[in-house]
């Protein structure tokens, strides 16, 4: 049986009067002899962006695959709303309103944007020419249009295929592909990597309208700036396991960083 978590650093605790959504207990997950998640504990709630930091290595990537499907834990608990539930696969998850931007953005770049969108869940045309393969394009295109424009998410070209936009349409695409599935979260995993300063602040504001829809966010990232403009709440990862939870409007970079790094740790047991 793993430890229990160190202690957590709360700055505001009327987030915790209400019922997690989405909730991971005691995760454990090991890869050969590296034990990647080591007892980890995450909580996002209703209508807020959360933001998921630390080091290399400290087990983001592990604990958001695993609470979106990808693997499956060696030990530990899933809740949603309180409930017990396993994910076996992506389709579990999705089943139960996740989804998830990754830092490739997995778009087809040969298939314009109607298409990502709707990609493995095509509307087939109604009677008889759905029943033999036809799709209805025209509801896809304006359903799209819709999506997009909820969002403030401006693709140029409908018809054109993705490869011809820029990183920052490409990551508003994405977005709103997972938008148009998820009921509940989007984990978005480094949502700014290598984007310029006007496409970062869009792809924030875009977190932003995301969860004014009433979805949440997780958001992955080793901008501190990033995390500081957009999350509710952080909670810091290390060695596997959650080490802190931060009110956002009540903590700074350097504390952050030191919480990802240890450096506060060390600092209290010098004193």
């Amino acid at each position: 049986m793993s430890e229990p978590d160190p202690p957590i650093v709360l700055h505001a605790l009327e987030t915790c009067m209400t019922t997690p959504i989405l909730s991971a207990r005691n995760i454990e997950k090991s890869f050969g002899q590296m034990r990647a998640m080591q007892g980890a504990n995450f909580d996002i709630h209703e209508g807020e962006v959360v933001a998921l930091i630390g080091d290399n290595g400290a087990g983001k990537s592990t604990l958001t695959k695993i609470l979106s499907g990808v693997l499956q834990p060696d030990s530990g608990e899933i809740y949603i709303d309180n409930t017990l539930v396993h994910f076996d696969s992506p389709l579990d998850a999705r089943a139960h309103g996740i989804e998830t931007v990754y830092q490739d953005l997995s778009l087809a770049v040969d298939l314009n944007a109607v298409q990502n969108l709707y990609l493995g869940r095509e509307i087939a045309s109604p009677g008889l020419m759905g029943r033999l393969g036809f799709l209805d394009k025209a509801l896809m295109r304006r359903k799209a249009q819709e999506s997009f424009a909820r969002l403030g998410v401006r693709v140029p070209d409908m018809r054109a295929a993705v490869a011809n936009f820029s990183g920052g349409q490409r990551q508003g695409i994405a977005v709103a592909r997972a938008l148009m599935w998820a009921k509940r979260v989007v984990f978005m995993d480094e949502p700014t990597a290598a984007l310029g300063v006007a496409q970062t602040r869009n792809v924030l504001d875009l977190i932003r309208r995301v969860r004014d829809t009433g979805v949440s966010v997780v958001l992955i990232s080793h901008s501190m700036p990033d995390v500081l403009a957009v999350s509710d709440r952080v909670t810091v990862l290390r060695h596997g396991r959650r080490v802190a939870t931060y009110t956002t409007s009540t903590v700074t970079s350097d504390e952050l960083v030191g919480a990802m790094t240890g450096a506060l740790e060390r600092e209290g047991a010098a004193a």
